[in-house]
């Protein structure tokens, strides 16, 4: 909790660095860009094509006939640019945090590992390609969660804690591992992830939570639509700022905690921890394991 603590308030005072606010521009800028081309192109077919969906809807006919009866019929031809907003708003999270990794994280490492860890070899346990496959297949691992669980967002307790939990651990997935993918070995890499799993998914799920506060700007309700060329910039510059804070946070979490682990007492060879965490038998210090041969 302390390690928790101190990085956090690391991260915050981190992010007041020159350094760090001119790079917080470049994930904003990219996204900005990719969703202006998107918007131009193919906003109005995507809302046309909704539009289409729910008025042939037979299941819906009863609804659009009541809204008209109580003199709600506009209802109606907003429905599908907010529906379109929220369907949206899952992806604008992930393209997010996955431009931050790639292109703010490894600058961020460098910076907290050259003020706070400058005697800290690099191992090179991950390539750059290996953090960019890694940062995709757990983006698409979430969004999958977030399909799957849909259904169980109508009850409410549930709708406030699912999508912070998936943001949570994808957050803790991503971060951890572009934080370690330099300095650590593969070993290593494992080794300080399990070892603070649940420290890591407890960061991840602050930041979840932190990431869930952008979507309640939505909430305006039709007034979003009008004010969506504001909104969306905004969105993404807050979500930029969430998950720079979380990379930080996250970098000076797991580099201390691997300067800890090479400055503890050697418990084994390489070859014999290895054995000890795919058996669970862990020696004392200055001991070793002898491998039983037991599967």
């Amino acid at each position: 909790m302390k390690r928790m603590v101190s990085s956090f308030w690391r991260a915050a005072v981190y992010c007041l660095h020159p350094r760090v606010i001119a790079l917080s521009f470049v994930p904003v800028l990219v996204l900005m860009a990719g969703s202006a081309a998107l918007a131009h192109f193919f906003w109005q077919p995507a809302v046309a094509a909704l539009t289409g969906f729910l008025e042939s809807s037979v299941v819906l006919a009863t609804i659009w006939a009541w809204f008209e009866a109580v003199g709600l019929g506009g209802v109606k031809s907003m429905l599908a640019p907010v529906l379109l907003l929220m369907v949206l708003t899952p992806l604008m999270v992930v393209l997010t945090l996955v431009s931050v990794s790639l292109l703010m994280t490894p600058a961020l490492v460098r910076l907290v590992a050259q003020r706070r860890f400058p005697e800290l070899a690099r191992h090179d346990g991950a390539s750059f390609l290996a953090s960019a496959g890694w940062a995709l297949g757990s983006s698409l691992l979430a969004l999958g969660a977030m399909v799957v669980s849909l259904p169980m967002w109508i009850v409410p307790p549930l709708v406030l804690v699912l999508p912070p939990l998936i943001w949570g651990w994808l957050t803790c997935r991503v971060m951890a591992f572009d934080a370690l993918a330099v300095h650590a070995s593969a070993l290593e890499r494992r080794t300080v992830m399990q070892t603070h799993g649940s420290s890591l998914l407890a960061m991840g799920l602050v930041v979840g939570l932190m990431g869930a506060a952008p979507s309640l700007l939505w909430s305006v309700g039709l007034m979003a639509i009008a004010m969506a060329p504001l909104l969306v910039p905004f969105s993404v510059w807050v979500y930029t700022l969430i998950f720079v804070f979380s990379s930080l946070w996250f970098a000076h979490f797991c580099l201390e905690a691997l300067q800890s682990l090479r400055d503890a007492p050697p418990v084994a060879d390489e070859a014999v921890l290895v054995t000890a965490q795919e058996t669970g038998r862990f020696a004392p210090a200055g001991q070793t394991v002898e491998p039983t041969g037991d599967v």
